[in-house]
Formats: C-alpha cells, sequence, structure tokens
C-alpha cells in the first residue's frame, strides 16, 4: 500500500491545503495585527502631541528655556517616546534624545511635509539618527496668522514588531501541530480506500496476462464493495465468453483466412450470386460501392441490393454463358461502375461473378476536360472576335477619325489585357495542379496580410460603392503557407465578393482559430449562389450568371485558384451561401507550430 502513487498524491494534496492554510492565515493574521498596532501606537502619540501642544504657550522664538527642555523629556518619558519640536524652516528646537544644534533640517521629513500641508502628518522609517525602524507623527502648530510650527513624536516598533512575531509563530506552532495530529486519521482513511484498489489492479493485471479465473473478496457495503462485485461478475462472463470462442475459433480462422486472402486487398467490389439470382458472397469494396451500411446481403436477391435492371439484365445473360461488360450508374451513391460478369466454370452454370470498377473518378476528369477545352475556346474567342472585329473596323477607315479610333483602341487594348490576364491565369493553375511551383512555406501573419489587401482594394471598393471592412476578435495569428499564394486566396476571394456585391452593400473579412487551424471568412451581401451550383463554384469558368460575369470581369479561374492552392498548403476551402443574402466562403488552413503572432513584414 505505501507504494501506491495514489495514495501518497492524496496524502501529499492533504498536507499541501495544510501548509497553504497555515500561511495564509499567518499571513492575513500577522498582517492584520500589524496595522492594528500601528494604529493603536499612532493613536498613542497623538494624544501624547496634543498634551504637548496644550503645554507650549509660546512660540519657538528666540533662546532655549530650560523649563521647556524639562517639559519635553517628561512628556517623553511618561510616553516611551521620543518628543522633538520643530521650526517651520525645518530646525529642530527642542528634542528628548538628542542636542538639537547637532541634528539635521527637518523640513524634507515625510511627516512634516504631510503636516505642512494637512495639519498631521506620520510616517514609518529607519530612523537616520538612531538607525531603528520607528513610527512618527508630526502635528502643526498655529494658524495661517501665526507663525507654523510642528511638535512631533516618534516610537520604536522592536517592541510591537517582536509581539507580531511572538503571535504568528504561535499560530504557526498550533497549525502544525493540528496538521501533524490530524495526519494519523487521514493515514488509516487512505489506506483504507487504495487497499481494495490494489487488490482490483492485481487481479485485472492477472486477467490481463491470461488468468480469468480471478475472485476478488472486498468486505465492504460502499461504492468499492459494488465494484469488486461487478469486477467478479465480469471475470465470471469473460471466462464462458473466451471459452465459447475457443470452440469456434478454427472455424472463424479458416473463413478469415480464405476471404481475407482472396478479397481483403481488392479495391474493386466483388459480388458471387447463384442461379437463382442469390448473393453468396459480397466484399467490403462492393459494400461502400452499393452504400448499404449494415444491411446484411447474403441470401438476398442481387437486383434487391443493386436496384439496377441493367445489372439483372448483365447476370441473367452470363448465366447462359455470356461474358459482358457494361456501365452504368449506382442509384444509391451515385457512383459510375464498370461491371464484369463472368459465368462459373460448370455445366449447368452455378452462379456469375460481378466485378465492380469505380470508374467515377475518371469520367469526372473527362468531363471536366471537355468542359475546359470548351470554356478554354470560348473564352479565348470573345476577346479575339472583340479584337478581330476593332481592327476591321479601323482598317476600314475608322483609324481616321480620332474619336473613334480612340475608342476602337481602347477595346483592343482592354481585351489584350483580359487575355493577357486569362493566360496569366491558366498557367498558374497549371503550376498549381503539377505542383512544378516551388513554395516557401514560412510563418505568414494574417493580420498583415489582411490588412495590407483591404488598403490596396480601397479604391475598388469605393468604385463599387462597396463597403470593404475587418472584423476579428483573434489579432495576432499565423498561418503555415506562402506568403505571395497566401496573399493570392485572400485577394481572389476578397476580390469575389466586392465583384458580386451591389452597390450599398458590404464585404467583411474574419478571422478566429481553433487547436491547428485558423479558420478565414469572407462574408458578403451579394446574390448569394443556389444549392445547385455550390458544388461547381470552385470548377475553372465555372459561373452562376455568364452575362453578369461579363459584365464585371475576371477569368472565372480565380477561386479554382484559391481551392487548388489552399490544397497546396494541406488547407480547404467550403463556402455557405443563400440566393439574394449573399455568401461566406471560409478558408482553413493550419497554424504556423508555436506561434500565434507576427511582425513580419508584408
Amino acid at each position: 500500500m505505501l507504494s501506491s502513487r495514489l495514495f501518497w498524491k492524496l496524502f501529499f494534496v492533504y498536507a499541501l491545503l495544510s501548509a497553504v492554510t497555515a500561511v495564509s492565515v499567518v499571513t492575513i493574521l500577522g498582517g492584520r495585527l500589524r496595522e492594528i498596532a500601528f494604529q493603536q501606537e499612532s493613536r498613542r502619540l497623538h494624544d501624547s502631541a496634543m498634551t504637548m501642544v496644550r503645554l507650549l504657550d509660546d512660540s519657538f522664538d528666540g533662546p532655549r528655556h530650560s523649563d521647556l527642555t524639562a517639559a519635553v523629556a517628561a512628556i517623553a518619558e511618561d510616553n516611551r517616546s521620543r518628543i522633538t519640536l520643530i521650526k517651520d524652516d525645518g530646525i529642530v528646537v527642542e528634542d528628548s534624545e538628542r542636542d538639537p544644534t547637532t541634528m539635521e533640517n527637518h523640513a524634507d521629513r515625510p511627516e512634516i511635509v504631510q503636516a505642512r500641508k494637512f495639519g498631521s502628518g506620520t510616517a514609518r522609517r529607519v530612523s537616520p539618527t538612531l538607525g531603528i525602524s520607528m513610527l512618527y507623527l508630526a502635528i502643526r502648530i498655529g494658524d495661517e496668522s501665526a507663525p507654523v510650527d510642528y511638535v512631533r513624536l516618534s516610537v520604536a516598533l522592536d517592541a510591537v514588531e517582536a509581539e507580531i512575531d511572538f503571535v504568528q509563530q504561535l499560530v504557526v506552532g498550533t497549525f502544525v501541530a493540528v496538521s501533524v495530529l490530524a495526519l494519523a486519521p487521514i493515514f488509516f482513511i487512505l489506506q483504507r480506500i487504495i487497499q481494495p484498489l490494489t487488490t482490483l489492479k492485481t487481479a485485472a493485471n492477472a486477467i490481463a496476462a491470461g488468468d480469468l479465473q480471478q475472485v476478488v473478496r472486498v468486505d465492504r457495503h460502499d461504492e468499492l464493495g459494488s465494484l469488486a462485485e461487478a469486477f467478479n461478475t465480469m471475470s465470471h462472463e469473460l471466462s464462458a465468453r473466451m471459452f465459447e470462442l475457443n470452440q469456434t475459433s478454427l472455424e472463424l480462422r479458416e473463413s478469415s483466412q480464405l476471404l481475407s486472402t482472396v478479397f481483403g486487398s481488392m479495391v474493386e467490389g466483388v459480388i458471387a450470386v447463384d442461379n437463382d439470382e442469390n448473393i453468396l458472397f459480397a466484399n467490403e469494396a462492393a459494400r461502400v460501392l452499393l452504400d448499404v451500411g449494415d444491411r446484411e446481403l447474403i441470401g438476398r436477391p442481387v437486383w434487391e441490393c443493386v436496384r439496377n435492371e441493367t445489372v439483372r439484365t448483365v447476370v441473367r445473360q452470363a448465366m447462359s454463358g455470356l461474358e459482358r461488360s457494361v456501365e452504368c450508374q449506382l442509384p444509391r451513391s451515385g457512383t459510375i461502375v464498370e461491371i464484369e460478369a463472368t459465368p462459373l466454370a460448370e455445366d449447368p452454370c452455378p452462379g456469375v461473378v460481378l466485378v465492380f470498377h469505380d470508374v467515377t473518378e475518371l469520367r469526372r476528369l473527362e468531363n471536366i476536360r471537355r468542359d475546359f477545352a470548351s470554356n478554354v475556346s470560348h473564352e479565348l474567342k470573345t476577346p479575339l472576335t472583340i479584337i478581330q472585329t476593332s481592327a476591321e473596323t479601323l482598317l476600314d477607315g475608322a483609324i481616321d477619325d480620332p474619336e473613334f479610333s480612340r475608342r476602337f483602341l481602347e477595346r483592343i487594348e482592354e481585351q489584350g489585357g483580359r487575355l493577357q490576364e486569362l493566360i496569366e491565369d491558366l498557367l498558374q493553375l497549371a503550376r498549381i495542379e503539377s505542383r512544378e511551383q516551388a513554395f516557401d512555406v514560412t510563418s505568414v501573419p494574417v493580420r498583415l496580410v489582411v490588412e495590407s489587401l483591404v488598403e490596396e482594394l480601397a479604391s475598388l471598393s469605393e468604385s463599387r460603392k462597396v463597403l470593404l471592412q475587418i472584423e476579428s476578435g483573434h489579432s495576432d495569428i499565423n498561418v503555415a503557407a506562402d506568403k505571395r499564394a497566401f496573399r493570392t486566396i485572400i485577394e481572389n476571394l476578397l476580390s469575389n465578393g466586392l465583384k458580386y456585391t451591389p452597390e450599398g452593400g458590404h464585404v467583411v473579412i474574419s478571422w478566429t482559430y481553433d487547436e491547428a487551424h485558423a479558420v478565414i471568412s469572407v462574408r458578403d451581401t451579394g446574390v448569394g449562389i443556389s444549392r445547385e451550383n455550390r458544388k461547381r463554384i470552385f470548377e475553372r469558368f465555372f459561373r452562376v450568371d455568364r452575362a453578369r460575369t461579363r459584365e464585371i470581369g475576371g477569368t472565372g479561374l480565380g477561386l479554382s485558384i484559391v481551392k487548388h492552392l489552399a490544397m497546396t498548403f494541406d488547407g480547404e476551402v467550403s463556402v455557405e451561401s443563400e440566393v439574394g443574402k449573399g455568401s461566406t466562403f471560409s478558408l482553413r488552413i493550419p497554424l504556423w507550430p508555436g506561434s500565434s503572432t507576427s511582425t513580419s513584414e508584408i
């Protein structure tokens, strides 16, 4: 029991609490006693000073008088204090313990300064003449029209401090004695708690080592006794279950080895059906493709699980001895699969093996390639057509008209710039996707980047009459990214919000963070995005409203660049939107390890 870590933890916690309590009480009580003692001494000095004031009939101008010296000495002796009579200019006139002619000027003493200002003053310090801790009290004599002089009384504080130290030592000794006496019952109580736990730990280790016949005997009627009973019940049940498992382990091992060897590493879905079209076997990949969850497939008709007439037709044709391959879309998951149906080599045919190849990504990439080629040709054709038309118009004679020639040349320049921007975005996107572009991942301060971009986009927001502002409660967080690429991400999100927000709206950027990621949100009050378009908003050249997009400009590649750059830095971007109310784009990107502030320059 004495080797129990829990026992000593609880024991030392109690000891620590006792020590903290003793120190706290001594500190508070000692401070309070010290203040009370000082207050009492101050009141006593004040009473003595007032007595001295009443005995003084004249001012201190003129020679010293022996009767004044005697009065000062008598009052000082009766009150066990030191009395000093001081002129307004700080010269000491009389002192009960020293020759005043040998004493320095007292005009700058704190108690004299307070008395000059408020009529009385007190101070505690080490006396420069006696070298001991003293309490001083000074009282001003006279009024505004009369010469102002002071009576100062002081008393040594060593006796007060000694008395306070004695009380503190007495309190400490009492607490130590009480705490030591209380350790004995605490020791016994902890022993009663830890001993059953130690017994349970020993039994649990024995079960972990394979000895299931464990019974814990704890003669108690509290929670520890209930825990021991529950442990014994668990041990008994575990022993019975292990016996049953041992009886069936051989069959399970053979079946498991067969299935894992043949189908465990296959990514293709495999389903075997008998000649009644009932499923005999289905591997895990098939269950995932069919999206059947935890439902049992064995013994059920294949057409009931797949729910596709094409599959049923292929199975029947394969039953007749024909190998078939067909492509179809599974209804539940929406996955596009290529199904190969092979009849089993017996006569008559006992069944068919169906192999499902997931070609969804392949078909998606083919569609993207076709759409990309179509969109690129369309995006290039539009500015080229405008350039060609403008050039033909100029050649047809418009070049001789300064007004028209300038207008058409401006259109040529505008469309040329659009072509240049489109080509640069395409090249950047291609470099990002092919990972040819090298990125220098460093600690990038979010606030500095955002403030710099908001300042740069101020003219655009003013021209569109849209309010662009920053809203964040977490000022200093750094992300792990390439500085230029991170600026590109934020710039594209802000530009997108400004382009699709009508006049009088606003675009707000804010950021926060969790344990490992920064979350940067760009919220606008723009046109919004419908539910069916949200899945495609990050595709190349995809536009919700093509007519509006051409009107406000842009290449249609900004959000696609944002998506791929975010993925490059192990981040992700998402969107929430409602038509007519605006959109919120959220960038989730890793924080820089061990850093939350930055002083970098942008």
